[in-house]
């Protein structure tokens, strides 16, 4: 694959057409006008972000706190685990969506990268809004040391932030497309069996309010994948040179291992111990949910079959119409409904 530096966007450039000429490496004066911007689909995207914008306090968590205690020891367990992956990788995501801004060289690209950064800050408060709800300091605290001394948390997380690190130490064009492929495993496979075992709390009336929460974040995270996704493939687009079969068999690699660490990682923490939610069928979302992703990127899948969801329950709770109400109409919302199709999700 051909590798070329990648230059940071300058801060204002008095030459530079207000139009970026590049998504990366381009020339642009930086001034962003919504009405004259390079690509047709980042406005709507914006207005999109915009329409998704909720915060923690929204949520109300009082029947939660009662429900907590009379969980199984095991669905507790799972329950802060869970959150603590997801605190993790959210703060990860957080310092990439600055990081890779600083080197998008369209203006109005580099404002939904700040856009999601916020997004990802959210999240963060959302996990901490539900610990101080639920436990004591002391076990909050605990819960976010979890990915210091799990040594299975600790595989996952360094197969994505390794992949991070090289394009932020070494700021190259191929580096920036392989660490969009690890941002696509983070946001769009890696938070999905944990998402699961909420959504199944939810289905039999266990936890509402936090899995509203996780249903808001699942959302938002449909649509930063789906960014990330139209940024790779106009990078490759702009820069052909960089559409090799090397890149191609690399993006089908790195969600083959992923789902492989996300299996690892559902089997230790649902397993066979969290009653109602077979982990067979979990396994096989996870390559489901691989193959989706792939496709999306213009790739082969990794796993043969696998097309068809195999918790066709859950598409309930990831295309809940939350422009109407929120999980089980707890309150009338004015947010606009986002699912697969809106998201770009092709078709398998």
């Amino acid at each position: 694959m051909k590798e070329s530096n990648l230059i940071k966007r300058a801060i204002m450039d008095k030459e530079g057409p207000n139009r970026s000429t590049g998504i990366i490496n381009g020339e642009s004066s930086n001034i962003l006008n919504w009405d004259d911007v390079r690509f047709p689909w980042a406005y709507p995207k914006y207005k999109k972000m915009l329409a998704n914008f909720w915060t923690p306090f929204e949520i109300n968590m009082s029947q939660d706190m009662k429900q907590f205690p009379e969980l199984t020891e095991e669905e507790k367990d799972a329950f802060l685990k869970i959150i603590g992956l997801l605190a993790l990788l959210d703060s990860i995501q957080t310092d990439y969506a600055g990081k890779v801004s600083e080197y998008i060289t369209d203006s109005s690209l580099s404002a939904l990268m700040i856009i999601l950064a916020q997004q990802e800050v959210i999240h963060n408060h959302s996990y901490s809004y539900v610990l101080s709800s639920l436990v004591p300091k002391g076990v909050q605290d605990q819960v976010f040391e979890f990915w210091r001394t799990e040594p299975i948390l600790e595989k996952r997380n360094d197969f994505v932030t390794n992949g991070y690190r090289d394009f932020a130490e070494t700021p190259s064009i191929e580096n920036l497309l392989k660490s969009i492929v690890y941002d696509v495993v983070l946001e769009g496979l890696f938070f999905y069996s944990g998402f699961a075992f909420f959504y199944h709390l939810a289905r039999n009336q266990k936890m509402v309010g936090t899995s509203t929460m996780i249903n808001y974040i699942n959302r938002d995270e449909q649509l930063h994948v789906d960014l990330f996704v139209k940024i790779f493939k106009e990078i490759l687009a702009e820069n052909p040179g960089q559409d090799t079969e090397e890149l191609r068999n690399f993006v089908v690699d790195t969600f083959k291992k992923a789902a492989e660490l996300e299996i690892e990682w559902a089997r230790y923490i649902i397993g066979n111990r969290i009653e109602g939610i077979a982990i067979t069928d979990v396994e096989d979302y996870i390559k489901f949910y691989a193959n989706v992703r792939a496709n999306q990127l213009g790739c082969e899948r990794p796993f043969e079959g696998y097309r068809t969801n195999p918790l066709r329950w859950i598409k309930a709770y990831e295309d809940a119409d939350l422009g109407k109400s929120d999980f089980f109409e707890q309150k009338s919302r004015q947010y606009v409904k986002v699912n697969h199709m809106d998201n770009g999700f092709d078709e398998l």
